[in-house]
This record gives structure tokens, sequence and C-alpha cells, in this order.
């Protein structure tokens, strides 16, 4: 499985991952526009040691993310484990993280504190789905960020209306040919789709909330796969989209009916969401939110 979260120079599992990120748009190229008004959905950013030798030296964005009450961001599993040890964890419910990354200056530890001071990030606890990574057939990949047990939580900092969950197999009882005939929107924070230059394939920009329209192509017991197929009109998710909300609409309503996962390498084709509404993900959620 290919997941959605960027490779940011990680030092986890014994592997050395790199990506450049840099500023302009994210989400795919194609088919996408900012997301101004999607206030709920944020950037997953992380303190962490990329070297082993004790101290935190990057702060960098590196998922993406639901408010899905006052004190609890949703994102995916694999976003939240495997970081070395001492590794402190943050949401942004601004518009551009990246640029407020750029313009700070000092140590990644300086840096982390004048953000923090000036509320374009709130620290929070990291928890996840104890049956993660799980198997193809239900990954258990759900995490959050958690905020209950702060002094500050996002909503003292950042006015926003928390995502709605679907009900209990809401999307199991519309239905693959209802679900088919339904407006889908994706938002994140990830680069775009793959570009070809010297040395091989990239993935530029990033850290700036972008939304696109996906297609519905088919509902399983854990997962929806979405169309981001540019030739039908489509945008789609990428890498550092990982944990971000997949809304449909239904009776005018935005759902939050997954989270992205992976899909295919060059972000072109698939996005494979992670539902909302499935019993694994409701027993986890449980204890974090009040369900529908």
């Amino acid at each position: 499985m290919r997941l959605l979260r960027p490779a940011l120079v990680l030092f986890v599992s014994g592997a050395a991952l790199t990506l450049t990120v840099g500023q302009a748009s994210a989400i795919n190229s194609y088919n996408a526009e900012p997301a101004p008004e999607r206030t709920e959905v944020g950037a997953f950013v992380a303190l962490w040691d990329t070297d082993g030798d004790g101290v935190r030296d990057r702060l960098d964005w590196v998922c993406s993310g639901t408010m899905i009450d006052d004190d609890t961001y949703l994102t995916a599993a694999h976003c939240t484990t495997d970081w070395p040890a001492g590794t402190r964890f943050f949401v942004s419910l601004d518009q551009d993280v990246q640029s407020e990354l750029d313009s700070t200056s000092g140590t990644a530890e300086q840096k982390t504190a004048a953000m923090l001071a000036a509320g374009e990030i709130v620290e929070g606890d990291a928890h996840q789905d104890p049956g993660y990574p799980g198997t193809s057939a239900d990954a258990h990949d759900i995490g959050v960020i958690d905020f209950s047990q702060r002094a500050v939580t996002p909503a003292d900092v950042w006015d926003f209306t928390p995502a709605t969950l679907p009900s209990a197999g809401e999307l199991t009882e519309l239905g693959g040919r209802t679900l088919d005939g339904l407006d889908w929107t994706v938002v994140g924070y990830g680069t775009q789709e793959a570009v070809n230059g010297p040395g091989g394939q990239t993935h530029p920009a990033g850290g700036v909330r972008l939304k696109a329209p996906e297609g519905f192509d088919a509902l399983n017991k854990t997962w929806v796969r979405l169309a981001m197929n540019e030739s039908r009109g489509y945008g789609g998710a990428c890498y550092g989209d990982s944990g971000g909300p997949n809304f449909v609409e239904i009776d005018g309503t935005l759902v939050l009916a997954g989270t992205t996962i992976t899909g295919d390498v060059p972000c072109y084709a698939t996005n494979v969401v992670y539902r909302t509404d499935s019993p694994t993900a409701r027993a986890f959620l449980a204890d974090y939110v009040d369900l529908p």
C-alpha cells in the first residue's frame, strides 16, 4: 500500500526517505482551487529529531486532517505512528502553513516556540487505533490529535465548525448507485501530481489548503475508492493529503465520509479513503467524540 504521508527525511523504522516540499498549490494542480472556507481542515505539523542525536531539529507539515469537535483532530494512523522518541505534534488551521514555516526564523525549537506564541500552531497528543496496521480488508488506519488534556485547543485560536461525521453504516445504506450521483470533494495540504525532471519524478508544492472534486468509483467494507481523472473534470489527493477529509454532500450537508490513505503512485487516477462510518472507525472515535 502506498500511503499518502509525505516522505520528509524521516529516519523511521530504519528507512531514510526524502521529498522536497515547496510552496504554491497542493492537492493535484488540475481542477483544484483554494479552500479558505474549509476552516475545519488543518495541517498536521511535527517537530522531530532527524538524525538520532537527541535534538529535535526539524519542524514541518506532514499530513492533513479535520477537526471533528472542538478538541479532536481526525487524521490517519500512518501519520501518527513511527516517529522518533520525543516528537511533538501540532495542528494548524491556517490556509497557508508553508508560508508561516518559511517566514519564521531560528532553530526548529525556536520556530516552534514562535509559532505557538503567535497562535499559528497548537500542540496536542497523538493517538491511533491499536489495531493498526491491520489487513488490506481493514487497515485500522485512523488516528487523532487530542487536545482535551491541553490548556489551549484549536477552538481557542481559530473559528471553525467541526466536520459532520456519518451515522453508522450510512454509506452502505445509501448504496453505490446513490453515492455515484452525489458530489465528492477532497481537501488537504498535500503535494501535486508527479512531475518528470532530472533525476526522476518529484511532487512539488504543498502546505496550502486546497480542494478538488472527485468521482465515486466503489464502496468496500472499510474503503471508498474515488476517481481523480483530469479528463473527467476531477482532481484529487497526493502525498501529504493523508488523513485529510473526503466530503460527500448528502441532502445539502457536507459529510466527512472518509479520510485519504492511499492511491496510485503518480497521483493521477485513484484516491482510496478509509470510511468513517465503519464499525472499526466508530469504535476508535467513540473514545474521543460523540458519534451521530
